[in-house]
């Protein structure tokens, strides 16, 4: 796990300093080594900092030159089947050459490179784990840059004019002196922000700056730019499925195993985040099944009863026997952390549950240097109440009643209140969006046009139609939705920002691409049926822990915002949603700002508390 930064251009030359001191801007997400490389006339310039956890050696660290001095690169990442491609890579050099290679380290690294040599562009199909790789043709002067298939490794970059630069975190790119101005706001991404929480790829919240496509490669050379996909969750649906109960539980849990077992590869220490529900639970005892000493655990817990789901993960772990640490998080806890929230995510991000996040991983550091987590296993085994609302809502009955319905519903309380949200959508084509926004508790598309500045109005949408062989149910459609948008852009950022903030390398073990692309194609009434949600998951995680551990409701990884927001927090409101803010941020209208601000401090929240949170991120980005 590392961070990256770079430049290149046919022509034009870049100062040395520039790129050390951008590179060095991200030590937390490499602390252990910098290293740097530019090519004769410094049109290429390439930076890495080193987090060391496999190879801890020096011979390991980056930029890395191949065996045959033609190619140098940079890879932010691990990946974890490395081994296996280095027997594949043996076998097959000898065969083409007589000889085997003469490997360097033990690290992934070289092991990356060197396939590359072999197979060309080839290499990323065999590579699994999470990684943004930038390779320099020291021969041709071409540059080739590679993301991750499920976009669990983040890659940000600047193209104009025949030059790229690029880094780990947009605070690096915005650094770069040919970025520095072109710090105008993307209208369509603040709209997107605000329906939905979070800002999806290829979007950053700069007009000029994008995010580079996972499961996607492209190669610069000679002024052209051009970026293929290697693979496409909508590709991997196949028109069968998996309709054998016990055959398919076995080769689930084969698959996830395997995947566990190769992410435990590491010559540091690690853990697991454990929340006690079923994802982190699975993945943790699938851990402790691998390992012949007590895996080392690691839980939050609240002050508030209602959401101290900490004694559930006490349970797992006195059952599985591991090492288990925990901390119980107040406003206090939250205070010290709100602050670093712009700083860690670089653009607007209003997940709250970045703040447990990063007092766990923080937690965590104090103990390892690698955990892994759960993350993946709702979007994968359909774990979310949206599921059921996308089933409702392609109910022809429902359909076609939707509208008065909803005007019925907004007369009532609070809970049907939230209902008539969700039936009141503008377009079937926005739906999923909508679907998730509305869950959110967020705005919809209507309430974003008529809450924006008119300097920031614009349209907005996702690519909500993907070819598939097989016909998808709604709900199918709705976590294909959630696989290229919600979990990526949402959820393994605030994963890799969270945990990197403490040099804190985590591993998705239900993002390996094989379980990825079994799960897209298990029959849905194995996930979710009659109400029962991650039904076959549940089914393996009762071969490792009792049933009764988990006979409660989901609640998800949330924080007690309301109840801190009306406390301790109430500052945010004040300080980052008055009208002096508002008005000279020019990015929404204050009057409606104001109604939800008065509706939150009469005690009618109808879930206006996550608005403002929305809001208060918002506006703390743009102030500093």
């Amino acid at each position: 796990m590392c961070g990256i930064a770079g430049y290149f251009s046919t022509d034009k030359s870049f100062e040395k300093k520039e790129l050390e001191n951008i590179t060095n801007s991200m030590p937390h997400r490499g602390p252990d080594a910098a290293g740097f490389y530019w090519n004769e006339n410094q049109t290429c310039g390439l930076g890495h900092r080193r987090l060391s956890i496999i190879d801890l050696s020096t011979a390991a660290n980056q930029p890395m030159y191949s065996h045959c001095k033609r190619y140098v690169m940079i890879f932010n990442g691990e990946v974890f089947n490395y081994q296996r491609i280095a027997d594949e890579l043996q076998e097959q050099h000898f065969k083409k050459h007589g000889s085997k290679i003469q490997f360097n380290t033990h690290s992934d690294t070289e092991v990356i490179l060197e396939a590359f040599c072999f197979w060309g562009n080839d290499f990323v199909n065999k590579l699994n784990g999470m990684f943004a790789i930038v390779i320099y043709d020291t021969l041709t002067n071409r540059l080739s840059i590679y993301r991750d298939r499920l976009g669990v490794k983040p890659i940000y970059y600047f193209y104009q004019n025949d030059v790229i630069v690029f880094g780990s975190e947009l605070k690096a790119v915005l650094q770069f002196t040919i970025v520095k101005n072109k710090t105008e706001i993307d209208n369509e991404a603040l709209n997107q922000y605000l329906h939905i929480g979070y800002i999806a790829e290829p979007l950053s919240i700069y007009k000029h700056i994008k995010k580079f496509p996972a499961g996607a490669f492209a190669e610069i050379e000679k002024g052209k730019f051009d970026i293929k996909y290697y693979w496409k969750a909508e590709d991997k649906i196949e028109s069968f499925i998996h309709h054998n109960f016990i055959d398919t539980k076995l080769e689930l849990k084969n698959l996830l195993l395997d995947s566990v077992k190769l992410r435990m590869i590491s010559d540091v220490p690690f853990g697991t985040f454990l929340s006690g529900g079923i994802d982190s639970s699975l993945v943790t005892a699938m851990a402790q099944h691998n390992s012949t000493v007590p895996i080392k655990t690691f839980s939050i817990g609240f002050k508030e009863a209602k959401f101290n789901e900490s004694q559930f993960a006490k349970q797992v772990s006195n059952h599985l026997k591991t090492e288990h640490h925990e901390f119980i998080v107040g406003e206090k806890e939250a205070m010290e952390l709100v602050s670093r929230i712009s700083e860690a995510y670089d653009e607007p991000f209003a997940d709250d549950s970045s703040l447990p996040t990063m007092l766990v991983s923080k937690l965590a550091k104090q103990n390892v240097t690698m955990t892994l987590s759960g993350d993946g296993g709702d979007e994968l085994m359909m774990g979310y109440g949206m599921y059921n609302w996308a089933n409702r809502l392609n109910n022809p009955l429902v359909s076609t009643f939707r509208k008065p319905a909803a005007m019925v519903m907004k007369m009532m309380d609070s809970k049907y209140k939230r209902v008539a949200e969700l039936l009141n959508y503008e377009d079937k084509k926005y739906l999923h969006g909508h679907i998730f926004s509305q869950e959110q508790y967020m705005f919809s598309r209507n309430e974003v046009r008529n809450l924006v500045a008119n300097n920031h109005t614009s349209n907005f949408s996702f690519d909500y139609h993907f070819e598939t062989k097989r016909n998808l149910s709604a709900a199918e459609q709705q976590a294909l939705f959630d696989i290229k948008y919600y979990l990526k852009d949402d959820l393994l950022v605030k994963v890799d920002r969270a945990s990197m903030q403490y040099s804190l390398e985590t591993r998705t073990p239900f993002l390996d691409y094989r379980v990825v692309e079994y799960c897209l194609n298990i029959s849905e009434k194995f996930k979710m049926n009659n109400g029962v949600k991650k039904i076959m998951l549940k089914e393996i995680l009762y071969d490792f822990v009792p049933k009764e551990i988990f006979d409660r409701p989901k609640w998800g990884f949330s924080i007690p915002l309301v109840n801190w927001l009306k406390a301790d927090l109430k500052y945010l409101i004040d300080d980052y949603l008055n009208e002096k803010v508002i008005t000279e941020s020019g990015l929404v209208n204050y009057k409606i700002v104001e109604d939800l601000k008065q509706k939150f401090n009469s005690g009618k929240f109808d879930f206006v508390y996550n608005r403002l949170w929305l809001l208060i991120v918002l506006h703390m980005w743009k102030k500093k």
